[in-house]
């Protein structure tokens, strides 16, 4: 009973395996999961964190230690002579040349000017735009997917027609060789049919080596092996149904530019006072009293306005670099805009040149297998040779390829269109 339940769950699992397909669509999702970059989206966003983190720090009081022992050529006297004005024996205290000092200083900020809030905007924008980058980034894959999967859908499609081609040759070569014992044909009639017969089995080896290194380089993009029995999903040839421009370089300007704007919010707070509470503790040589000699504890406590106006000299400068960067990115939306109109163009040329060549395909393949079987009732009659028959037959394959490669560019150029609008 065992060993029955074990062959079948291994009958149906290789049934499962020698049954599995695999949609476009599917691969552009494996794939973007599977690309290295992809790890980045994580890292990004933990960076952005972190930093954010920091920067909420900035409301936090802020602790400074400092230590200090200097020696100094003189210090203040009082010039008096006490003696001489007749107060003997009182003397004037003076301060030690060596002084030490030991401080706390604990400020606490009330008002920044929004410098904080521009640093956090700043970061958060920043962080967009490296997502949007990665986006690009890995949209990107979707292109080079497209030129395997189509590939690998095109050798497949022209492997299994060199195989219906074997066959039919072969049924041919055991035609012409009854006509020959007959005296029907010649041994050259047979030779030129056999010679296209190996002709086609190199073709097989050929289709069937480019399938297996795309399928090798697809299996590493999607991170998932693609046996000899998976299936591509060959896609129904729809176009899609707007050309709208939804590209993720899109998004990647337009972060661009907001991150511009924080660069500019930040210079602006920049410029302005803070105003904050400060308390500073320390131990001195002298303290808070500079005639008093010992060491002493003191403290300050009280409220401080600082303004640097350093940065309205650098502020017209700066303003000025970040407009020339909007310019900038203003251009290159434009050009990309300008550059997918023209590839939109040039696809749909594409699509509706194909749709036209696949209207004449049926018919031409058709006249061509007319124009064969003709053929071989005159070689059964011995009226045509051996090479003139395989002509005809070389020229309904070469129709039938012709088709083939139709069907597979229209679905590509369909596709190549969706990756440029990204629709």
């Amino acid at each position: 009973m065992k060993a029955a339940i074990t062959t079948l769950i291994l009958a149906i699992a290789c049934n499962c395996a020698c049954w599995a397909q695999l949609t476009v669509e599917e691969c552009y999702r494996k794939a973007q999961a599977n690309y290295p970059l992809i790890r980045q989206r994580g890292l990004i966003e933990k960076t952005k964190d972190y930093n954010l983190s920091n920067a909420r720090r900035g409301y936090l009081p802020q602790l400074n230690f400092s230590a200090q022992a200097t020696y100094q050529s003189d210090v203040t006297q009082i010039p008096l002579d006490l003696d001489a004005m007749g107060f003997r024996g009182i003397e004037i205290p003076t301060v030690s040349k060596d002084q030490y000092k030991l401080t706390l200083d604990l400020n606490q900020p009330i008002w920044d000017g929004g410098a904080v809030r521009a640093a956090k905007e700043n970061l958060r924008t920043q962080a967009e735009v490296d997502q949007r980058n990665l986006d690009v980034s890995v949209y990107a894959i979707n292109e080079r997917v497209n030129q395997l999967f189509f590939g690998i859908l095109l050798a497949d499609a022209q492997i299994e027609q060199i195989r219906l081609l074997q066959d039919e040759l072969e049924r041919n070569c055991r035609q012409v060789e009854s006509y020959l014992r007959n005296g029907i044909a010649n041994q050259s009639d047979l030779d030129a049919l056999k010679v296209d017969l190996l002709k086609a089995k190199q073709n097989e080896v050929k289709f069937t080596s480019t399938r297996q290194a795309y399928a090798a380089m697809l299996s590493q993009l999607i991170g998932e092996e693609i046996t000899p029995g998976t299936t591509l999903v060959k896609p129904v040839p729809s176009r899609p149904s707007t050309v709208e421009n939804n590209r993720p370089e899109l998004a990647l300007f337009d972060a661009q530019i907001r991150n511009l704007q924080a660069q500019d919010d930040r210079i602006v707070s920049g410029l302005t006072p803070r105003l904050g509470l400060f308390v500073t503790g320390g131990l001195g040589r002298p303290g808070l009293d500079v005639l008093d000699d010992d060491f002493k504890p003191y403290y300050v406590a009280g409220v401080r306005l600082t303004w640097n106006i350093g940065g309205f000299y650098t502020k017209r400068n700066d303003q000025r670099r970040i407009a020339t960067s909007r310019q900038m990115i203003e251009t290159q939306r434009e050009t990309f805009i300008f550059n997918t109109s023209l590839d939109v163009a040039q696809r749909t040329t594409a699509i509706d040149n194909y749709v036209e060549q696949l209207k004449y395909d049926d018919e031409i393949i058709a006249l061509r297998r007319s124009v064969k079987e003709a053929s071989q009732a005159k070689m059964a009659n011995g009226t045509i040779s051996g090479t003139d028959l395989t002509r005809d037959i070389n020229a309904e394959q070469a129709a039938i390829q012709d088709k083939l490669v139709h069907e597979i560019e229209l679905l590509m150029s369909i596709y190549n269109l969706k990756y440029v609008t990204n629709n």
